[in-house]
């Protein structure tokens, strides 16, 4: 598989975003509106930096997450954070960078993993299938499906994804198809089947779609 199939090319934008409005014209005006823009990957070294920032970034204002992120890593040599030396670090000390206790006992999880091989670098993970990777890391306390969607989309570029439960991907589609109600996860499952094999694209229009 193809590690960006289309959002380091233009043109296989262009060919993913006339593909969703000729099989959902609803999202003409939206796509019309957005103009050139389009995903912007901005990779992390590593998945497992990755996930230990998603971590902390669950539940709190970003402000919040960043300082908490930013005392964590000054912690580490060069600010990057090593496996090894998370699991020798105790709670206490994780505690004193704003890190929760439900928060700590991820990130020693994750590390966890990191340390016996169970969170492959990106360049194993393209060659892997989306629900297998999604298996794979949901393993590791903390990290639910939504993350590793978010992984897939923004890390490693891949172009069919629907973070159903997501918020923003709801209230993008509510307003894109025009309903009085917020579409239910169910609903908007069904509806992405006319976006496939592109839903990823959808869903970064749907997020526009709240901005606009």
């Amino acid at each position: 598989m193809p590690e960006l199939p289309f959002f380091n090319s233009p043109n296989k934008w262009n060919t993913a975003k006339n593909w969703i409005v000729k099989n959902d014209p609803t999202f003409k005006s939206v796509v019309q509106k957005t103009g050139r823009q389009k995903i912007t990957l901005k990779k992390k070294r590593s998945p497992f930096e990755y996930l230990l920032r998603a971590i902390i970034f669950q539940q709190i204002t970003g402000n919040a997450a960043q300082t908490i992120h930013d005392n964590l890593l000054s912690l580490f040599p060069y600010k990057r954070p090593n496996p090894k030396y998370i699991l020798k670090l105790s709670y206490e000390k994780l505690r004193s960078a704003g890190v929760s206790k439900n928060k700590a006992l991820a990130i020693k999880d994750l590390s966890k993993f990191q340390l016996e091989g169970m969170v492959p670098g990106f360049s194993e993970l393209s060659h892997w299938e989306d629900e297998e990777i999604i298996e794979q890391l949901t393993a590791i306390r903390g990290i639910g499906r939504w993350t590793v969607q978010m992984l897939l989309i923004f890390q490693l570029g891949r172009p069919d994804i629907l973070p159903a439960t997501d918020l923003g991907v709801r209230k993008g589609a509510t307003l894109i198809l025009g309903k009085k109600r917020d579409i239910t996860i169910r609903e908007l499952e069904n509806r992405a089947q006319h976006w496939a094999p592109y839903r990823s694209i959808a869903s970064w229009y749907c997020w526009r779609a709240t901005e606009l």
